[in-house]
Protein backbone atom coordinates (compact mmCIF):
# COMPACT_ATOMS: atom_id res chain seq x y z
CA UNK A 1 0.00 0.00 0.00
CA UNK A 2 1.37 3.41 -0.97
CA UNK A 3 1.92 6.00 1.74
CA UNK A 4 0.08 9.31 1.52
CA UNK A 5 0.08 12.17 4.02
CA UNK A 6 -3.50 13.49 4.10
CA UNK A 7 -6.44 11.68 2.52
CA UNK A 8 -9.62 13.59 1.69
CA UNK A 9 -12.95 12.38 0.30
CA UNK A 10 -15.30 14.78 -1.48
CA UNK A 11 -18.75 13.55 -2.49
CA UNK A 12 -20.65 15.18 -5.33
CA UNK A 13 -17.24 16.00 -6.76
CA UNK A 14 -17.99 15.79 -10.49
CA UNK A 15 -19.22 19.40 -10.78
CA UNK A 16 -20.06 22.62 -8.96
CA UNK A 17 -19.07 23.12 -5.34
CA UNK A 18 -17.73 19.58 -4.95
CA UNK A 19 -15.43 19.83 -7.96
CA UNK A 20 -14.13 23.26 -6.90
CA UNK A 21 -13.41 22.14 -3.34
CA UNK A 22 -11.80 18.85 -4.36
CA UNK A 23 -9.58 20.74 -6.81
CA UNK A 24 -8.58 23.26 -4.12
CA UNK A 25 -7.72 20.48 -1.68
CA UNK A 26 -5.59 18.79 -4.34
CA UNK A 27 -3.71 22.04 -4.93
CA UNK A 28 -3.25 22.35 -1.15
CA UNK A 29 -1.36 19.06 -1.06
CA UNK A 30 -4.08 16.58 -0.13
CA UNK A 31 -4.64 13.23 -1.77
CA UNK A 32 -8.25 13.57 -2.89
CA UNK A 33 -10.88 10.98 -3.70
CA UNK A 34 -13.31 12.62 -6.12
CA UNK A 35 -16.58 10.70 -5.65
CA UNK A 36 -19.86 10.96 -7.59
CA UNK A 37 -22.24 8.80 -9.62
CA UNK A 38 -21.10 9.60 -13.16
CA UNK A 39 -17.74 8.00 -13.93
CA UNK A 40 -17.19 9.87 -17.18
CA UNK A 41 -17.89 13.25 -15.58
CA UNK A 42 -15.63 12.34 -12.64
CA UNK A 43 -12.70 11.46 -14.87
CA UNK A 44 -13.07 14.71 -16.79
CA UNK A 45 -13.21 16.68 -13.54
CA UNK A 46 -10.11 14.90 -12.19
CA UNK A 47 -8.21 15.68 -15.39
CA UNK A 48 -9.20 19.36 -15.15
CA UNK A 49 -8.29 19.42 -11.45
CA UNK A 50 -4.81 18.08 -12.16
CA UNK A 51 -4.29 20.79 -14.76
CA UNK A 52 -5.53 23.49 -12.39
CA UNK A 53 -3.45 22.30 -9.45
CA UNK A 54 -0.38 21.88 -11.66
CA UNK A 55 -0.67 25.54 -12.64
CA UNK A 56 -0.94 26.72 -9.05
CA UNK A 57 2.08 28.36 -7.48
CA UNK A 58 4.21 25.81 -5.66
CA UNK A 59 2.03 22.85 -6.71
CA UNK A 60 3.72 19.43 -6.95
CA UNK A 61 4.66 17.93 -10.31
CA UNK A 62 1.84 16.69 -12.55
CA UNK A 63 2.89 13.04 -12.16
CA UNK A 64 2.53 13.34 -8.39
CA UNK A 65 -0.81 15.05 -8.83
CA UNK A 66 -2.04 12.15 -10.95
CA UNK A 67 -1.19 9.83 -8.05
CA UNK A 68 -3.07 12.06 -5.62
CA UNK A 69 -6.30 12.65 -7.58
CA UNK A 70 -8.51 9.56 -7.64
CA UNK A 71 -11.97 9.09 -9.15
CA UNK A 72 -14.29 6.66 -7.33
CA UNK A 73 -17.97 6.25 -8.15
CA UNK A 74 -20.65 6.35 -5.48
CA UNK A 75 -24.40 6.75 -5.29
CA UNK A 76 -25.12 8.17 -1.84
CA UNK A 77 -28.70 6.87 -2.09
CA UNK A 78 -27.36 3.30 -2.21
CA UNK A 79 -25.83 1.96 1.00
CA UNK A 80 -24.02 -0.84 -0.83
CA UNK A 81 -22.40 1.76 -3.08
CA UNK A 82 -21.29 3.75 -0.02
CA UNK A 83 -19.85 0.59 1.55
CA UNK A 84 -17.93 -0.13 -1.66
CA UNK A 85 -16.52 3.40 -1.76
CA UNK A 86 -15.13 3.16 1.77
CA UNK A 87 -13.78 -0.33 1.13
CA UNK A 88 -11.95 1.14 -1.86
CA UNK A 89 -10.51 3.98 0.21
CA UNK A 90 -9.42 1.58 2.96
CA UNK A 91 -7.81 -0.77 0.46
CA UNK A 92 -5.96 1.94 -1.42
CA UNK A 93 -4.99 4.38 1.32
CA UNK A 94 -5.66 2.67 4.65
CA UNK A 95 -7.13 5.77 6.28
CA UNK A 96 -9.30 8.87 5.80
CA UNK A 97 -8.42 12.27 7.27
CA UNK A 98 -11.11 14.51 5.80
CA UNK A 99 -14.65 14.10 4.47
CA UNK A 100 -16.36 16.95 2.68
CA UNK A 101 -19.89 15.55 2.77
CA UNK A 102 -21.22 17.54 -0.15
CA UNK A 103 -23.52 15.49 -2.41
CA UNK A 104 -27.05 16.87 -2.55
CA UNK A 105 -30.03 17.76 -4.71
CA UNK A 106 -32.45 20.67 -4.93
CA UNK A 107 -35.95 19.43 -5.75
CA UNK A 108 -38.27 21.46 -8.01
CA UNK A 109 -39.58 24.60 -6.30
CA UNK A 110 -43.20 23.98 -5.28
CA UNK A 111 -45.55 25.13 -2.53
CA UNK A 112 -46.18 22.61 0.25
CA UNK A 113 -49.45 21.30 -1.19
CA UNK A 114 -47.88 20.53 -4.59
CA UNK A 115 -44.79 18.61 -3.40
CA UNK A 116 -45.02 15.03 -4.67
CA UNK A 117 -43.97 11.96 -2.71
CA UNK A 118 -41.22 11.50 -5.29
CA UNK A 119 -39.93 15.05 -4.73
CA UNK A 120 -39.88 14.52 -0.97
CA UNK A 121 -38.29 11.08 -1.08
CA UNK A 122 -35.53 12.18 -3.48
CA UNK A 123 -34.57 15.07 -1.21
CA UNK A 124 -34.56 12.97 1.96
CA UNK A 125 -32.68 10.03 0.40
CA UNK A 126 -29.88 12.24 -0.93
CA UNK A 127 -29.62 15.25 1.34
CA UNK A 128 -30.30 13.60 4.68
CA UNK A 129 -30.05 9.80 4.58
CA UNK A 130 -27.19 9.82 2.07
CA UNK A 131 -25.28 12.38 4.10
CA UNK A 132 -25.80 10.37 7.28
CA UNK A 133 -24.65 7.03 5.87
CA UNK A 134 -21.54 8.57 4.28
CA UNK A 135 -20.75 10.29 7.60
CA UNK A 136 -21.35 7.05 9.49
CA UNK A 137 -18.83 5.16 7.38
CA UNK A 138 -16.31 7.98 7.77
CA UNK A 139 -16.80 7.81 11.55
CA UNK A 140 -16.16 4.08 11.55
CA UNK A 141 -12.96 4.43 9.55
CA UNK A 142 -11.68 7.41 11.53
CA UNK A 143 -12.31 5.69 14.86
CA UNK A 144 -10.57 2.47 13.79
CA UNK A 145 -7.50 3.96 12.12
CA UNK A 146 -4.24 4.83 13.85
CA UNK A 147 -3.62 7.62 14.53
CA UNK A 148 -7.28 7.93 15.34
CA UNK A 149 -9.48 10.84 14.27
CA UNK A 150 -10.21 13.09 11.34
CA UNK A 151 -12.44 15.92 10.18
CA UNK A 152 -15.92 15.91 8.65
CA UNK A 153 -17.37 18.99 6.97
CA UNK A 154 -21.06 18.71 6.13
CA UNK A 155 -22.42 20.93 3.38
CA UNK A 156 -25.50 22.54 4.87
CA UNK A 157 -27.17 25.59 3.35
CA UNK A 158 -28.53 28.97 4.29
CA UNK A 159 -31.81 27.04 4.21
CA UNK A 160 -30.68 25.30 7.41
CA UNK A 161 -31.41 28.62 9.09
CA UNK A 162 -33.86 30.57 6.88
CA UNK A 163 -35.91 29.04 4.05
CA UNK A 164 -36.80 30.37 0.65
CA UNK A 165 -40.44 30.17 -0.42
CA UNK A 166 -41.52 26.91 -2.11
CA UNK A 167 -38.58 24.89 -0.76
CA UNK A 168 -40.07 22.74 1.99
CA UNK A 169 -38.34 19.46 1.10
CA UNK A 170 -34.92 21.03 0.64
CA UNK A 171 -35.28 23.18 3.75
CA UNK A 172 -36.41 20.26 5.92
CA UNK A 173 -33.43 18.16 4.86
CA UNK A 174 -30.95 20.97 5.46
CA UNK A 175 -32.38 21.56 8.93
CA UNK A 176 -31.81 17.83 9.39
CA UNK A 177 -28.18 18.19 8.29
CA UNK A 178 -27.68 20.83 10.99
CA UNK A 179 -28.93 18.29 13.54
CA UNK A 180 -26.63 15.61 12.13
CA UNK A 181 -23.66 17.95 12.40
CA UNK A 182 -24.36 18.98 15.98
CA UNK A 183 -25.04 15.46 17.23
CA UNK A 184 -22.03 14.00 15.42
CA UNK A 185 -19.74 16.72 16.74
CA UNK A 186 -20.54 15.51 20.25
CA UNK A 187 -20.03 11.85 19.38
CA UNK A 188 -16.72 12.65 17.70
CA UNK A 189 -15.12 14.33 20.69
CA UNK A 190 -13.97 11.14 22.38
CA UNK A 191 -12.20 9.82 19.29
CA UNK A 192 -10.63 12.93 17.78
CA UNK A 193 -13.20 13.50 15.04
CA UNK A 194 -14.01 17.16 14.46
CA UNK A 195 -17.40 17.69 12.79
CA UNK A 196 -18.47 21.05 11.40
CA UNK A 197 -20.75 22.51 8.79
CA UNK A 198 -20.43 25.05 6.01
CA UNK A 199 -23.57 26.93 4.93
CA UNK A 200 -23.14 28.36 1.45
CA UNK A 201 -25.07 31.18 -0.16
CA UNK A 202 -25.37 31.90 -3.88
CA UNK A 203 -22.26 30.29 -5.35
CA UNK A 204 -21.87 30.47 -9.12
CA UNK A 205 -23.02 26.98 -10.13
CA UNK A 206 -25.57 25.66 -12.61
CA UNK A 207 -28.02 25.23 -9.72
CA UNK A 208 -28.07 28.98 -8.99
CA UNK A 209 -27.88 30.34 -12.55
CA UNK A 210 -31.49 31.54 -12.43
CA UNK A 211 -31.08 33.85 -9.44
CA UNK A 212 -29.30 36.53 -11.47
CA UNK A 213 -32.49 36.94 -13.51
CA UNK A 214 -34.74 36.80 -10.46
CA UNK A 215 -35.38 34.72 -7.34
CA UNK A 216 -38.63 34.44 -5.42
CA UNK A 217 -38.49 36.42 -2.17
CA UNK A 218 -40.35 35.98 1.10
CA UNK A 219 -42.72 38.83 0.25
CA UNK A 220 -43.72 37.19 -3.04
CA UNK A 221 -41.65 39.50 -5.23
CA UNK A 222 -38.99 38.45 -7.73
CA UNK A 223 -35.58 40.04 -7.31
CA UNK A 224 -32.24 39.45 -9.01
CA UNK A 225 -29.55 38.21 -6.61
CA UNK A 226 -25.77 38.30 -6.81
CA UNK A 227 -23.57 35.21 -6.88
CA UNK A 228 -20.00 34.61 -5.71
CA UNK A 229 -17.14 32.83 -7.45
CA UNK A 230 -16.68 29.19 -6.44
CA UNK A 231 -13.08 29.88 -5.47
CA UNK A 232 -14.30 31.67 -2.33
CA UNK A 233 -16.27 28.60 -1.24
CA UNK A 234 -13.28 26.36 -1.94
CA UNK A 235 -11.01 28.66 0.06
CA UNK A 236 -13.37 28.46 3.05
CA UNK A 237 -13.42 24.65 2.92
CA UNK A 238 -9.62 24.50 2.69
CA UNK A 239 -9.39 26.83 5.71
CA UNK A 240 -11.57 24.45 7.73
CA UNK A 241 -9.65 21.42 6.46
CA UNK A 242 -6.24 22.79 7.47
CA UNK A 243 -7.08 23.03 11.16
CA UNK A 244 -5.70 20.40 13.54
CA UNK A 245 -8.37 17.98 14.73
CA UNK A 246 -8.32 19.44 18.22
CA UNK A 247 -9.69 22.71 16.77
CA UNK A 248 -13.10 22.95 15.12
CA UNK A 249 -15.04 25.50 13.15
CA UNK A 250 -18.48 24.33 14.19
CA UNK A 251 -20.34 26.46 11.69
CA UNK A 252 -19.17 28.70 8.86
CA UNK A 253 -21.47 30.77 6.64
CA UNK A 254 -20.11 32.12 3.35
CA UNK A 255 -22.27 34.21 1.01
CA UNK A 256 -22.19 37.27 -1.24
CA UNK A 257 -22.18 40.33 1.01
CA UNK A 258 -25.32 41.84 -0.51
CA UNK A 259 -27.31 38.62 -0.81
CA UNK A 260 -30.73 38.91 0.91
CA UNK A 261 -30.26 36.40 3.71
CA UNK A 262 -30.00 38.38 6.93
CA UNK A 263 -33.45 39.92 7.18
CA UNK A 264 -34.94 37.52 4.66
CA UNK A 265 -38.70 37.86 4.38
Amino acid sequence: MATFDRIALVTGASSGIGAACATALLADGWTVVFAARNRQALEQTVAEAIGTADGASGAPAAKTLRDRAVAMTVDVCDRASIDALFAGIAGRFGRLDLLFNNAGVFPPSKPVDEVTPEDWDAAVRTNLSGMFFVMQQAFRMMKAQRPQGGRIINNGSLAAHAPRPESVAYTATKHGVLGLTRAASLDGRSCGIAVGQIDIGNAATAMTAHVEQGALQGDGSMRPEVRMDLRHVASAVVTMARLPNEVSIQSLTVLPTTMPFIGRG
